[in-house]
């Protein structure tokens, strides 16, 4: 609920093309995260930046549940239940490009239809938009493209969400594991904080370019 305003500068930002030798008809609407937003919100009301917010919502409760819920487990798979000491980097990248994998292979519809929706705006005033909320969307969707369609882009959305998976979640684990190793620090909220503000900074450098 929160990120969902930044998610569709994102969104905008990526489908924007850029202005070609100069051409001053070309030049691009939008212009950084600030501008993005504020000019989402000049043009089409600051609820536009939650048009996304349904399937976003969805998306995480899917998706985020099943890549989080199945790390632990995975992981431990992968590294045998006689297992001792810290888990090998090696074995926790591997869980988590898998529970990412499969976590978005369920979740694609919600992924599919939150950017449909984000991208909405960008149709010219008076082009008749073509779904009324998330749910239509879905049904729509199906009706008129099949249901196989809500799965369009699941390749490159497996790559890129258990590439982004395994960056967050196998980083938090090792930035975690190292911060505990520090004198004075415990597994405490402090922690968890710090551990999280590097898997996500590190996550978010590698699978950009996939997400674009």
């Amino acid at each position: 609920i929160c990120t969902i305003p930044l998610d569709t500068a994102k969104v905008r930002l990526q489908l924007q093309k850029k202005a070609l030798g100069g051409d001053a008809a070309a030049l691009p609407k939008y212009r950084g995260l600030l501008g993005t937003v504020g000019t989402i919100a000049r043009e089409e009301g600051l609820a536009a930046l939650w048009k996304g917010v349904i399937p976003g919502l969805h998306r995480q409760c899917l998706f985020g549940g099943l890549r989080i819920g199945m790390y632990e487990p995975v992981k431990n798979f992968y590294v045998g239940k006689d297992h001792v000491g810290d888990v090998p980097l090696t074995k926790k990248i591997l869980a988590a490009l898998t529970t990412g994998a499969l976590g978005i292979t369920v979740a694609n519809p919600t992924d599919l239809v939150k950017v449909r929706l984000q991208a909405e705006g960008r149709l010219p005033p008076g082009v008749p938009r073509r779904y009324s909320g998330a749910l239509n969307a879905y049904s729509t969707i199906a009706r008129q493209e099949g249901v196989k369609a809500l799965w369009t882009g699941i390749g490159p959305n497996i790559a890129r969400n258990a590439i982004i998976n395994a960056a967050e979640l196998a980083s938090y684990d090792q930035v975690k594991q190292t911060i505990l190793k520090i004198p004075g620090f415990t597994d405490n909220v402090v922690t968890h904080l710090f551990s999280g503000l590097g898997a996500g900074f590190f996550a978010v450098c590698i699978g950009s370019p996939v997400d674009v």
